[in-house]
């Protein structure tokens, strides 16, 4: 009987182990990162078992999707109410409880910049479910991402963006014919344009990432879309110990299609591969780039085994391409379409510029970087409506951030939009749209101040934001170039965030032949 009572003596251990280790994470940490931050003047809600303040997030932006709020560009309220709140009631040194973890708000431009330069001390916060919607580079640190960034680099040097805006204007144009279509009997035509710059950015970097391969990359970006609705709805349970492992319908849909993405670009990447060897391929789109200096680098250090990446690596990157491709580019031309039908004099100024630069030849490469209206106007887009609300980091060692000591198991968050519309730092018009405010750049309109970064900054800023600027310049040239716009009486102004900023409920305008 002496091993009978061993057991049960080790099985209790065991058990006091777990539930230990339990108490200690679910609780005796949290309430102790609490404490801390309470002594340094950092004021939140109390901290609430598992959840903290998620299920009063999450229903507080439910009860702001509800309904559509006025045609105005003060978004907060609807888009992000919960971090307006929070600091209202405990002011600009506050936090949130994201499950068991203190959020700390970091609402100061010098410290965002910190932050962001300082990529060890604040890596980016892990969250294995979106890694099976977007892995590669934007999830990796150290010397993976020092790697990988090093081998992607080559893909987005403004000689190969020269060699792909081809392929913008074929995408562009496709978009343009369908539209002319739809004109063709009638004067005006209402059109629902969140679906069809879906539909273009989708089709641009298929294109331009998998080039003669892009019809079946298109395929790709309808089942990462499937995936990313799938884990919206599953953040809220995420907080849940374990609670991804659960083989619930969802997470079985969700790994289905995980591993529908994994087949479908691997087929992808050894078909690419294949070509390159025997030369029926040309370097001229993102992943042969990149299997080209991933060739290269392996090549050239035979005898180390971590050069290069794998094939799953290249894979990672890929979803990255297109994921990040498609939502940053698509969202930007949304609101700017929106924003140009509600202001028709920088709608008028804009055409007038595409007119001078172009008349109604072909855009290249060179004209679209001699667009300074245009560009102003994105800017001011990306000002009002970026396509991330925010980014998140992790403390995982102590570390002194300005007169904060932040301590390991924190996260800070950078509230881009809050930021963006804060009246301090842009003036009293700060919640207006006034494109002039980038007449003289960006460096002039922010006073050299890290108040505007809608693709981040720092070593990690966004290696594809020239890539997606050169699209949505081709784009809104050529729409200029064949149409005029305005906002549809059927239009619902309803900025939400699934992922990215994006129009709860489309974005229906009515477009016009402009005269020639």
């Amino acid at each position: 009987m002496e091993w009978l009572s061993g057991i049960i003596f080790t099985l209790l251990t065991l058990g006091l182990i777990c539930a230990w280790k339990v108490l200690n994470s679910l609780w005796l940490t949290p309430k102790k990162l609490e404490k801390l931050l309470r002594e340094q003047g950092i004021h939140g809600n109390s901290y609430r078992f598992l959840v903290g303040d998620a299920k009063d997030l999450f229903k507080m932006g439910k009860e702001a999707k509800s309904k559509p709020m006025n045609l105005s560009d003060d978004i907060i309220p609807r888009v992000d109410p919960y971090t307006q709140q929070t600091l209202k009631n405990h002011g600009k040194n506050s936090y949130i409880w994201f499950g068991p973890k203190p959020r700390v708000f970091l609402t100061k431009p010098e410290q965002i910049k910190d932050v962001l330069n300082k990529m060890s001390e604040f890596p980016k916060r892990s969250n294995p479910s979106f890694k099976s919607l977007v892995n590669g580079l934007s999830s990796h640190e150290g010397e993976k991402w020092s790697k990988h960034r090093r081998l992607i680099n080559p893909a987005f040097k403004l000689e190969k963006l020269k060699i792909m805006t081809p392929s913008f204007f074929t995408s562009c144009n496709d978009m343009i014919s369908q539209w002319e279509n739809l004109l063709s009997l009638e004067e005006s035509c209402e059109i629902d344009i969140w679906p069809s710059f879906q539909n273009l950015t989708s089709d641009a970097i298929s294109r331009t990432a998998f080039g003669s391969s892009y019809e079946e990359g298109k395929t790709i970006f309808e089942l990462q879309r499937e995936l990313a609705e799938l884990i919206v709805k599953d953040t809220v349970k995420s907080f849940i110990p374990l609670w991804r492992f659960v083989p619930t319908i969802a997470h079985r849909k969700m790994n289905e299609i995980e591993r529908n993405i994994q087949s479908s670009l691997k087929d992808i990447i050894n078909k690419k591969e294949k070509a390159l060897k025997i030369g029926e391929s040309t370097t001229n789109d993102l992943l042969s780039i990149l299997l080209e200096s991933n060739h290269k680098e392996i090549e050239e250090n035979t005898n180390n085994k971590n050069v290069g990446m794998t094939l799953d690596d290249v894979v990672g990157e890929c979803k990255l391409f297109y994921f990040a491709g498609q939502e940053t580019t698509s969202v930007l031309l949304v609101w700017t379409m929106i924003l140009l039908s509600r202001y028709p004099n920088w709608q008028q100024r804009a055409r007038a510029e595409v007119l001078q630069i172009f008349e109604n030849k072909k855009p290249d490469f060179d004209g679209l970087n001699c667009l300074k209206i245009v560009t102003m106007i994105l800017y001011e887009v990306l000002r009002l409506y970026p396509p991330l609300v925010g980014f998140v980091r992790q403390v995982e060692t102590d570390v002194k951030l300005e007169n904060l000591i932040l301590p390991a198991g924190v996260e800070v968050f950078l509230p881009v939009l809050l930021l963006h519309h804060d009246c301090e730092l842009w003036g009293d018009d700060a919640k207006m749209f006034n494109p002039e405010r980038f007449s003289e750049g960006v460096l002039k309109a922010t006073n050299g101040r890290h108040s505007f970064f809608p693709f981040g900054g720092g070593p990690r800023i966004c290696i594809g934001q020239n890539f997606a600027l050169m699209e949505a310049k081709m784009a809104v040239a050529m729409i200029l170039q064949h149409f005029s716009f305005e906002l549809s009486p059927t239009y619902a102004h309803a900025p939400s965030t699934i992922l990215t900023l994006q129009p709860q409920h489309g974005a229906q305008i009515i477009i016009r032949k402009v005269e020639t």
